[in-house]
């Protein structure tokens, strides 16, 4: 099986370049908050979710780490396949606090190096690695039980940066709603810069 610590091969278009660093980007070293607390991948709040923490590192990449419970089984006793690409989604996504733009997903590769058991505890490192206009490339390496550890999955992403109205056009109105009234939500809007 291959253990390389390699990202997983994204297609970057060779006019795309490397973003600055938003000077109001979380310090290296920070952690990196939740942008919902009722998110399954990084809320504080899902009684069953990942909670998956984040710390800003040097440049254009940021460190996460989460354990999986018995609720995140697929096979017994093993992690589901979709919540490790749910993990390396949320890492991913988590780069974006760096250039400080909300965006989405547009595109999400993941490759499963390592079978992950349940009681794991996995270290994702995520990183920047291009952008073209409101396109960003990311890819990131998740290892098991310490940074150093076995290479058990690696993903890319491409994210298409959105106006927060993407969010108020496309949500559920009761959770729109709650989450505007959310201090968490709230905070986290005012630290991309753009309007509630």
């Amino acid at each position: 099986m291959e253990t390389s610590g390699k990202p997983h091969p994204l297609t970057i278009p060779s006019d795309a370049n490397l973003p600055q660093r938003d000077p109001a980007a979380p310090a290296p070293g920070a952690s990196i908050a939740s942008h919902y607390r009722y998110c399954f991948g990084c809320g504080v709040d899902h009684p069953s979710g990942l909670h998956i923490s984040f710390t800003a590192l040097e440049g254009l990449a940021v460190s996460a780490i989460f354990e999986l419970t018995g609720d995140h089984q697929g096979a017994p006793g093993i992690a589901h396949g979709g919540l490790l690409g749910l993990a390396m989604d949320e890492a991913l996504g988590a780069t974006n606090a760096l250039i400080r733009v909300p965006a989405v997903t547009a595109h999400l590769e993941v490759s499963y190096r390592l079978p992950v058991p349940i009681g794991s505890t996995v270290f994702i490192t995520a990183e920047i690695q291009a952008q073209r206009g409101r396109k960003v490339w990311a890819t990131a390496t998740g290892r098991l039980n310490a940074p150093d550890g076995p290479v058990a999955v690696v993903g890319g992403s491409l994210f298409m940066q959105v106006p927060i109205e993407h969010f108020t056009t496309h949500g559920r109105s009761e959770y729109i709603e709650a989450a505007a009234r959310d201090p968490q939500v709230r905070d986290h809007v005012a630290s991309m810069d753009v309007a509630p």
